[in-house]
């Protein structure tokens, strides 16, 4: 039925008024528009944990290579993408491994202390374009406010299924898809993440240069419908500042089947944040308030074969979102960043951003009030030339206190958390 749906829509969108160039009439063929590119990707992370719980900890090596053809020549073009992964691990952890919030390599179910030594993964999509509409079908890494793949550990995720992204109206970008397999970042094998199925469908429209809304919806199949509204908004002031207005928003109706199997206090949330960001020469404060009400908190990510949604590990477009997410049931929260771009001071490359994010009113049924509050800092140098050109050094660190109520609830612990990521990109063709 869905399959019928996205072609429907696909029909549609081709047949619709074309206001902009063809794309596919300005293909140049599948090799001559191909790209390959390798990642390399150093990383480590540690969880200092304050109240009884062990630290944490994992460091590994991964190249993530990546091959992007072009199209064929033709009304219909056809071209394929595909990527491979390979993973390295540099040191486990000594029993500090298998971290859910970690997870660069995926803990032994018999034996909880013990991760593999490298894990490899591949995948690769067929895809057709007709005009300005691209359906692919195989292995890839969705970008949607309510799929969004999780790229922020070793490895990245990826699902698999049917795709369509379409740009025939100037502005308007239109996506459809159906997922039935999805990749856990720490595992190999393309459904390791166990996925029954999740439909996605919205778009995005630039109304003006300057203003930007979307609209998307999912079904997680016996888990959740999530519908998300984001509005983005710069005002220029100067040719050196500007405001910008970032409104995110999520409104999740969750199956009974997932409330139970979750053990989740209600079926129903709504959570959103508005940011505002004044941009004043290398200079950047943001300023920023999140709201969560309803039975549960935002619930989003994880695996399904965990008890997890499913939906991405990076479905989260909201302000307030850190180490912690300020996503508890009821929970309110405020942030105030920081941000300076070295450049102007002879550093370019470098730049700095710190955050302070305080959350109140957090439900923990019984525990009385829950509180938590964080504070962000990262530090980032890209090499802008020379052999080491695009060479990325990221530093991060987190410090999470929480209230004693919030940790009786099992919501969160206390604790510190350092973040070192070394990447170096390296382009073939």
């Amino acid at each position: 039925m869905l399959k019928t749906r996205i072609s429907l829509v696909a029909l549609a969108l081709i047949a619709a008024t074309q206001a902009q160039a063809n794309d596919q009439a300005e293909s140049k063929g599948f090799i001559e528009d191909s790209h390959a590119n390798l990642l390399l990707r150093n990383a480590y992370m540690n969880r200092d944990k304050k109240h009884g719980t062990k630290d944490q900890s994992e460091w590994g090596q991964a190249f993530i290579g990546k091959f992007e053809s072009g199209f064929t020549q033709g009304t219909v073009g056809v071209g394929v993408d595909a990527f491979g992964l390979y993973a390295l691990r540099l040191d486990g952890g000594k029993g500090r491994n298998g971290a859910p919030g970690i997870d660069f390599f995926k803990a032994s179910d018999t034996d909880p202390a013990n991760s593999p030594h490298n894990l490899a993964r591949g995948g690769a999509a067929i895809k057709f374009r007709v005009s300005n509409t691209v359906l692919k079908y195989g292995d890839m890494m969705p970008e949607l406010p309510v799929l969004q793949y999780d790229d922020s550990r070793l490895l990245p995720e990826s699902y698999t299924g049917t795709f369509i992204t379409s740009k025939e109206i100037e502005g308007l970008v239109v996506n459809a898809g159906h997922f039935t397999q999805e990749a856990r970042k720490s595992a190999e094998g393309r459904d390791s993440g166990h996925l029954k199925s999740i439909d996605v469908f919205g778009g995005s429209y630039k109304f003006t240069e300057n203003f930007t809304a979307s609209l998307y919806t999912s079904d997680v199949q016996d888990v959740m419908k999530k519908h998300y509204l984001g509005l983005n908004y710069v005002y220029p002031i100067s040719a050196d500042q500007s405001l910008t207005l970032d409104f995110n928003g999520y409104k999740s109706d969750i199956d009974k089947k997932y409330v139970d199997r979750a053990d989740l206090t209600g079926d129903d949330n709504t959570i959103w944040s508005l940011a505002a960001t004044y941009a004043f020469g290398p200079h950047s404060v943001t300023i920023a308030h999140q709201r969560s009400t309803g039975s549960t908190g935002y619930q989003y990510g994880w695996y399904q074969d965990r008890g997890g949604v499913g939906d991405g590990g990076s479905t989260i477009y909201l302000a307030n979102s850190y180490w912690s997410d300020f996503n508890a049931e009821d929970e309110r929260s405020w942030q105030i960043a920081y941000g300076l771009d070295f450049g102007a001071y002879g550093v370019p490359g470098l730049s700095y951003k710190i955050a302070y994010v305080r959350g109140d009113n957090i439900n923990t049924h019984g525990f009385g009030e829950g509180k938590e509050r964080e504070i962000f800092n990262q530090l980032q140098y890209v090499v802008q030339d020379g052999p080491a050109k695009d060479l990325s050094l990221k530093l991060r660190g987190s410090w999470l206190r929480t209230s004693e109520s919030v940790r009786q609830n099992g919501y969160f612990d206390d604790g510190n958390e350092v973040r070192v990521f070394v990447e170096y990109p390296i382009s073939f063709f």
